[in-house]
């Protein structure tokens, strides 16, 4: 008896998410790919397995990933100390010479674990296509070295790769007017792809469970964060350290087109089909209105 239950329960749940694969067949989603979630083996192969499924249901993926932790790991082999300025790693010759290498082997490594469940997949950098093209960035007018603002995102690669029926995997390194090399910050990638290819989604997968009203107070998780809500939280000063800019670009994502920005906890265990498929979801949904969050809630 026990064991129809638990298949009832299975079909309840494939019940469940069928409105919301309706809802997001053939749109466009960008999952930001890094902290934690990329060191743990069991993780990387869950997240991956989500975004096979994302695809494999209709949906049309894009992994924008990091490999910061990687980077400092090798820098550290070679007796070269990570410097941070602001969040971002200071970027001399040496370091972008690493960064490069690290990133391309990371790429290839999650191209390689979609492709082995059956999808289809192409690793790039910001370089290939012209895709992701950067100026120098300053820090408080300090010169941090070879990390990149990006100008403009070249769309063509991507959309080409997606009409192809390939998901996109793409490293955060850019190319300069004088196709110089730049690192740049995955997040600030992750939200420019998505405003480009005009995003339905774009979710985060971070090595905390979102946005909290007190960072001191785990229980004061927010499920729903407007544009109005996060200006507050923002401008009071209840957000700090690496999740500020994180939401900072959120917020920028939104008001540039990007439908949701979700925040979630990419320690957990198939944290993307929780979100993508449940009613109840988890992490912290950044949106225009609460009334449109209301208007979303689907029925069947």
């Amino acid at each position: 008896m026990q064991d129809m239950d638990q298949i009832v329960l299975k079909a309840q749940t494939l019940i469940e998410a069928l409105p919301y694969i309706q809802k997001f067949n053939n749109k466009k989603v960008v999952v930001k790919y890094g902290g934690s979630a990329m060191l743990d083996e069991n993780l990387q192969s869950n997240v991956i397995k989500d975004v096979a499924l994302l695809k494999l249901v209709g949906m049309k993926p894009i992994i924008v990933h990091g490999g910061g932790k990687e980077i400092t790991k090798w820098l550290e082999r070679l007796g070269h100390k990570s410097v941070f300025v602001e969040g971002l790693r200071v970027t001399d010759e040496i370091t972008m010479e690493i960064v490069e290498m690290v990133l391309g082997k990371v790429n290839k490594s999650l191209v390689q674990m979609v492709e082995r469940l059956g999808v289809k997949a192409v690793g790039i950098s910001g370089k290939d296509g012209n895709t992701l093209k950067v100026e120098k960035r300053y820090v408080n007018g300090k010169d941090i070295g070879y990390v990149g603002n990006i100008k403009e995102v070249n769309t063509d690669l991507i959309n080409t790769l997606i009409d192809n029926d390939f998901v996109p995997v793409i490293a955060p390194i850019g190319l300069d007017e004088n196709f110089v090399n730049y690192n740049i910050n995955a997040d600030d990638v992750a939200c420019a792809v998505a405003t480009a290819i005009g995003a339905e989604k774009l979710v985060f997968l971070t090595d905390i469970e979102g946005v909290y009203a007190d960072p001191e107070d785990k229980n004061s998780l927010i499920s729903v964060l407007t544009l109005e809500k996060a200006d507050e939280l923002i401008a009071g000063g209840f957000v700090g350290g690496g999740m500020l800019p994180k939401l900072k670009n959120c917020v920028d994502a939104v008001r540039n087109g990007v439908s949701r920005v979700h925040i979630l906890d990419g320690r957990m265990p198939h944290c993307l089909l929780l979100e993508f498929f449940t009613n109840r979801g988890i992490g912290t949904a950044i949106i225009h209105k609460e009334s449109l969050f209301e208007n979303e809630i689907l029925e069947f």
